[in-house]
């Protein structure tokens, strides 16, 4: 029996797909994964994946390299637990040079197994701020410190007084250190040029799991890349504030086209789903819901310039409505800078709307000015055939249709076939004239 080529090709296909995992297993293995930017649930999700995947094809160990300003309680509280409940001892790696964990990277950092930096990188600053970016109340602060204290208490109670004192630190006065400063106050254990030179440091260092002491063994470990997946990457993209007015802005003008052009969809379309988008970041972000309005009265102003035809005035106060609200609802203070929109960027697309109403305006005000083209005034001055002769009366066909016509005072007759130019129209009579060379 001949077996099809596309079943050998599939097969191929699948030893290919399942080789990397099959070739690991003949020896240690440690999965390194990367974040590289803020902690959100793309973050999360991404390392509850990697833990999974840890788990199911045996590694030794889990290596997370960490590059974050900060971010959400919520995903970091969420991303804490899963390196705790992991059966797979997690690493947490600073890293590269130049790097830091800072606020909710700081609490991540103490929550893994086993913790390291590379050589000047920093960590701390874990102090909790609002949704809004701004410093809490009193006492939601106070609550919050004592319960993230709690928490790095639990996390640092096997390595000293001074570790714990230091951890709390960076929560309740935002204290930041160095890579060796840390190190030095037993807050993490090594300080490690790359991965290989950590994986060389954790051979034999022994690690409390859930079920009890583990000792690692990672000399010669096989360093395996998890990288984000696309949704992972396109949800950590969605909450990028530059990319999240981008899609504001696009969502908001495609949507003001589809409503003053009814009757396609493609506008409309890509207005709703850039605007689904760009909620989905601003439900994240810590922004101030007031600088909606000024977006929205700038666009009101846009609209009502092309119909009132002021000439610019209104469109130029959109242009400033428009970047105080993102201003405002990106930039308020309290905000972290990472968590800020660029001001050029705003300027920008400020630019870019105004100049493109101020085209729309033109347009309109040229159309106002233009003559009648339509109905008996667009009539006047068409040219057309003479369907029968003209002396005075007879037919002549003017575009599409055929008229009743008559001759202008003054004209003689003329035949069928000769080119005639309309006069004036006189109810539903043309009046015509034999047309000049």
């Amino acid at each position: 029996m001949k077996i099809p080529r596309f079943i050998l090709t599939c097969f191929a296909l699948t030893l290919f797909l399942f080789q990397p995992i099959h070739a690991a297993a003949s020896g240690p293995v440690a999965l390194v994964l990367t974040i590289d930017g803020a902690i959100t649930p793309a973050t999360q999700e991404y390392l509850h994946r990697g833990i999974q995947t840890a788990e199911q094809t045996g590694a030794q160990v889990v290596i997370l390299q960490l590059n974050t300003p900060g971010g959400g309680l919520d995903p970091m509280q969420k991303m804490a637990e899963d390196i705790r409940a992991s059966s797979v001892p997690v690493v947490v790696y600073v890293s590269p040079q130049g790097a830091w964990a800072a606020s909710a990277g700081t609490i991540i950092t103490l929550a893994g197994h086993a913790a390291a930096m590379a050589p000047e990188t920093a960590i701390g600053a874990a102090s909790p701020v609002g949704s809004q970016g701004a410093d809490l109340p009193t006492t939601e602060a106070t609550k919050t410190k004592e319960a993230m204290k709690a928490l790095v208490r639990s996390y640092t109670e096997r390595r000293g007084t001074e570790a714990t004192s230091l951890a709390e630190s960076t929560i309740e006065s935002a204290i930041a250190v160095s890579a060796t400063e840390a190190l030095k106050a037993h807050l993490v254990d090594f300080i490690a040029s790359d991965t290989g030179d950590l994986l060389n440091q954790l051979d034999g260092f022994t690690v409390q799991m859930t079920d009890g002491a583990r000792t690692l063994h990672t000399a010669g470990a096989v360093q395996q890349p998890l990288e984000m997946s696309l949704i992972e990457r396109l949800l950590q993209l969605l909450v990028d504030p530059n990319f999240v007015f981008i899609l504001l802005s696009i969502g908001a003008q495609a949507i003001l086209i589809e409503l003053s052009s009814p009757g396609g969809w493609v506008a409309g379309f890509i207005g709703i789903v850039c605007l689904a988008l760009a909620a989905y970041g601003l439900g994240i972000l810590p922004v101030n819901w007031f600088g909606l309005a000024f977006l929205v009265i700038a666009f009101v102003l846009f609209i009502v310039d092309i119909k009132a035809a002021t000439h610019g005035g209104l469109t130029a106060a959109g242009i400033g409505s428009f970047i105080v609200g993102a201003l405002v609802l990106f930039n308020s203070p309290g905000t972290p800078q990472f968590q800020r929109v660029s001001i050029p960027l705003v300027v920008m697309v400020a630019a870019i709307i105004g100049i493109s109403f101020a085209i729309i305006v033109g347009f309109a005000l040229r159309a106002q000015k233009r003559p009648v083209i339509t109905g008996q005034e667009g009539m006047r001055g068409r040219t057309g055939i003479a369907r029968t002769d003209l002396d005075p009366t007879g037919q002549v066909q003017a575009g599409a249709e055929l008229w009743t016509a008559e001759l202008d005072e003054g004209q003689g007759m003329l035949r069928q076939g000769e080119t005639v130019e309309v006069v004036r129209v006189d109810g539903v009579k043309l009046i015509v004239k034999k047309k000049s060379a």
